[in-house]
């Protein structure tokens, strides 16, 4: 089978049963491609678009987000993880303001010198906001092609996603390339999901190698496991005589960077500890523990058991509002980018919280 039966039937498919409404393809600019495109990235849509619909409504317009507070733009991305995509976002709208004037570059090497902005999404804006021919390649497309081409392996090898990239650019058409790159993530959302593939609904299926040798489940490969760390932590509610709860703002990078999170404490501390370890720790007294029920929390590559405490703080109040630093009431915190389980202590304080498993993207 040829490029062009491949092209010509998924764009057959995608007019009559693609995607046309999503909230990017209104007032469709480049602004808005490229925010929607970092929000997909290891995120489902209908995850996306409450948080893009609000994030368009606080900065409509790249000029917005380069000059708001940074806590502004992590408080509304928060609970949608990954939160150095956010961090990287505005610094891009920064470049775009400083460096082409408050307008997108239109080609694909240009984008890709914007931080955050790699091959496959600088291809995506291009095609999608400027309609012009770029092959992308996310993980629905890599998907898509892997199993029409039953190429073996995990995309995340080098060889592998070079394969993958050859046929991507091999597909893709010289017109109608906004279709075509909506068409083949649809595709790959819709139809060739990763487990039960409606394959009866495919119009690839009469060209598509892993189904007529009956291997689907065999492609794209999966990634090598690798048993994740187990890492604990005790975090601490700290409440003064006021009511307000000390927040500790984190590193710029790594785990939940730039956002706001309960103070740790080192997990080696029992819970009868806890009380010297505030004094030494953050410098005043604490009435008694009260603890929360412990949770896991787990990341891409550790997991996180978290240990709650509810302490009161007495006497002399040492910590005082600076920028790692901040004593807020519950209403004033949860405004701020918080990462999602600080969220829900803070929302859900009660002590008998559920020992539930979560995820979230770092």
């Amino acid at each position: 089978m040829t490029s062009d039966f491949f092209a010509e039937n998924l764009l057959n498919w995608y007019d009559n049963h693609g995607r046309h409404n999503l909230p990017w393809h209104h007032n469709r600019n480049a602004y808005r491609v490229w925010v929607s495109e970092i929000m997909l990235q290891q995120t489902q849509v209908t995850t996306v678009i409450p948080y893009f619909q609000a994030f368009m409504e606080r900065f409509p317009d790249v000029q917005s987000l380069a000059e708001a507070p940074g806590d502004d733009v992590l408080s509304y991305w928060s609970g949608l993880g990954y939160y150095a995509r956010a961090r990287n976002l505005q610094k891009a709208a920064q470049s775009v303001t400083a460096d082409f004037g408050g307008q997108f570059p239109d080609t694909q090497e240009e984008l890709e010198t914007l931080t955050g902005i790699g091959r496959s999404t600088a291809a995506a804006i291009v095609a999608q906001a400027f309609g012009k021919r770029a092959a992308i390649l996310d993980g629905n497309v890599k998907r898509v092609l892997a199993r029409y081409h039953a190429v073996p392996g995990w995309p995340g090898q080098t060889s592998v996603l070079k394969q993958l990239w050859e046929h991507a650019e091999a597909h893709t058409p010289d017109e109608r390339a906004q279709d075509y790159t909506q068409g083949i993530m649809d595709l790959g959302a819709m139809v060739c999901t990763r487990s039960r593939p409606a394959c009866n609904d495919c119009p690839l299926q009469s060209g598509c190698t892993a189904y007529a040798r009956a291997e689907i489940s065999l492609y794209p490969g999966s990634k090598p496991k690798k048993a994740k760390p187990e890492k604990t932590t005790w975090m601490v509610i700290l409440e003064d005589s006021e009511g307000r709860i000390l927040l500790e703002r984190r590193p710029p990078s790594g785990i939940w960077g730039g956002l706001w999170s309960l103070p740790e404490l080192d997990p080696a501390y029992g819970a009868d500890e806890l009380q010297d370890a505030c004094e030494q720790s953050l410098g005043f007294d604490c009435t008694e523990p009260e603890l929360i029920s412990g949770f896991r929390h787990t990341f891409s590559h550790y997991h996180l058991h978290i240990q709650p405490a509810r302490l009161g703080v007495t006497g002399q109040n040492n910590v005082r509002d600076n920028a790692q630093h901040k004593w807020l009431h519950r209403d004033e915190a949860l405004s701020l980018g918080l990462p999602a389980p600080i969220r829900t202590l803070l929302t859900h304080p009660a002590p008998h919280l559920s020992h539930t498993s979560t995820q979230e993207r770092t």
